[in-house]
């Protein structure tokens, strides 16, 4: 795989491995987790990583062919795929339950899905708006009250992928930003509402993390060194990197943590922004 130098190159394949072998300590034995947008970069790592840890995992995807060859890794009992567009209010009550239905429970919603739209705001178009928002923002919501009575019921979490983008602007990534912003400021309303109903919800904020939506990125030498110049550990982020912090936020050990946006950003959000002298 492509790293920001030759110094940093990493084999997608061997960091799964590695993470389910090293990380089988039965954590979420039973419980039920829902993950959206895991089809492919951060959700499927996400995916993987709990069923490791002996989840029943529930994939949401809109992209049926790439979903099944996911939940195709995972023990026939203890996955469900369901194709569904986060987007449609009406998709995502349909996602509780399924899954409730076939799993009996929910313990764990990420609302991981997201789509991207950029440039110059005069620019953007209507449908480029709505389409991020619908996806970014609304379908965090939608998740959100949809499994709230299973997950008070079950004392559960939700964990909802923001991004650094919603701590700070970008250039040229208006509607980005202002949904991911969105999520940032949902995940600490929603924790003040839900934390009297024993309902935790976090958020983990990545910076550039190698998934289908920054494929096109990583082979542009030349944009990735211009990273490296911005992320204090200078390289890219892994998915599997992300997947490590939503599990340990969905699980036991973050017992006392809720209403947080943490940074998994490489040290990106320790700057002030100025350049490297």
């Amino acid at each position: 795989m492509l790293g920001l130098d030759d110094g940093e190159d990493m084999n997608h394949d061997d960091l799964g491995r590695s993470g389910a072998e090293m990380h089988m300590t039965g954590r979420f034995e039973g419980e039920v987790i829902i993950v959206t947008g895991a089809a492919s970069g951060i959700g499927a790592a996400t995916a993987r990583r709990f069923a490791a840890e002996g989840a029943n995992v529930v994939l949401v995807d809109r992209d049926e062919i790439r979903l099944g060859s996911v939940a195709k890794e995972m023990h026939v009992d203890r996955v469900l795929a369901h194709v569904a567009d986060v987007s449609d209010s009406n998709a995502v009550d349909e996602i509780i339950s399924t899954a409730v239905e076939r799993f009996g429970r929910l313990d764990v919603l990420v609302n991981n899905a997201g789509v991207h739209e950029g440039g110059e705001p005069e620019d953007i178009t209507n449908e480029q708006w709505r389409k991020v928002m619908a996806t970014d923002l609304d379908g965090v919501f939608f998740g959100c009250r949809a499994a709230l009575p299973q997950l008070e019921k079950a004392k559960g979490s939700i964990v909802n992928t923001a991004s650094v983008s919603g701590v700070g602007g970008d250039w040229a990534m208006s509607p980005y930003n202002a949904a991911k912003g969105g999520v940032v400021n949902l995940t600490r309303a929603l924790a003040m509402d839900l934390g009297k109903r024993g309902v935790r919800v976090n958020a983990v904020c990545p910076s550039l993390t190698r998934t289908g939506m920054t494929e096109d990125m990583m082979g542009d030498k030349e944009l990735l060194a211009k990273f490296s110049e911005r992320i204090p550990l200078g390289r890219v982020c892994e998915p599997e990197e992300i997947a490590s912090v939503i599990t340990f936020l969905a699980s036991d050990d973050a017992s006392f943590m809720t209403g947080a946006n943490v940074a998994v950003d490489g040290g990106v959000s320790a700057s002030n922004g100025q350049p490297p002298q």
